[in-house]
């Protein structure tokens, strides 16, 4: 022990990777012994030994649920002899909500909106006649629920040439998204920008899509790639990747409503 009281911990910014040497990264040691979660006027905080977690801009790191808290407590209590912060991906997503979006949610809500407006729903494959069938097949009920649960009609359109949607149906889609704090736009933001679209997201956030669903209908392109062409474990690697930051923003905005 040390007569000298440590500061607060707080959540440390990732290290460049190096791909010839990854072991060398420079990585904090573990320090504490347990994460455990403690309540607050502010909500749910976790602290490591007693003392409570900081973002990386110093603000305490506090959650609305308990069950939120107690998951990303179980990320600290998972680590091993270093802190990753890879391996940290619920409270990457809290830190982002309490340091990137807290003040700024209309610009962060506008974002998801832009998406909308330009969704990857949209634009559709000519050929081959299977893929285009594929995507008809998971994306038009998408789209026809959209239009019976807000009156959106949205119209699809074959290649990458942009079309403009109509201003009235992108603010009835978008209205699924009003009222949401910091900590329930940030994972609907990862979901938008993994998935290229606002809509998929929606669609999960309302209960129309799994997790499983939305990782599926934003595949169908790729899928029908690697059944023609196979993959590599680069590829694989990436995907792999995409898909546990899908899954870590699926489970951290679930535990919002537990």
């Amino acid at each position: 022990m040390t007569d000298n009281p440590k500061p607060p911990p707080y959540v440390p910014a990732a290290s460049p990777r190096s791909s010839e040497d990854d072991a060398a990264r420079q990585l904090p040691k573990r320090f504490y012994e347990i994460a455990a979660v403690a309540q607050r006027e502010t909500g749910y905080a976790i602290e490591l030994d007693g003392r409570g977690i900081k973002t990386p801009k110093r603000t305490a790191l506090a959650v609305p649920t308990e069950a939120l808290a107690s998951a990303i407590a179980a990320e600290w209590n998972a680590l091993g002899e270093l802190i990753d912060p890879e391996q940290l991906p619920l409270t990457k997503i809290a830190n982002t909500a309490i340091d990137g979006i807290t003040g700024r949610e209309g610009e962060v809500l506008d974002d998801i909106v832009r998406y909308i407006g330009n969704d990857l729903l949209f634009y559709r494959a000519d050929i081959p006649k299977e893929l285009v069938e594929r995507q008809a097949e998971a994306w038009d009920p998408i789209l026809a629920w959209f239009t019976e649960a807000f009156k959106a009609i949205f119209k699809s359109t074959v290649g990458i040439m942009p079309i403009e949607q109509n201003i009235v149906s992108v603010a009835k889609a978008a209205s699924a998204l009003s009222n949401k704090t910091a900590m329930s736009l940030a994972p609907l933001h990862v979901i938008t920008t993994l998935t290229g679209s606002a809509l998929l997201a929606i669609a999960h956030q309302q209960g129309r899509l799994t997790a499983d669903q939305v990782w599926q209908a934003n595949h169908i392109d790729e899928d029908w790639q690697i059944e023609q062409w196979g993959s590599d474990a680069e590829a694989e690697e990436r995907r792999a990747k995409r898909r546990a930051e899908l899954q870590s923003a699926v489970e951290f905005l679930a535990m919002l409503r537990s």
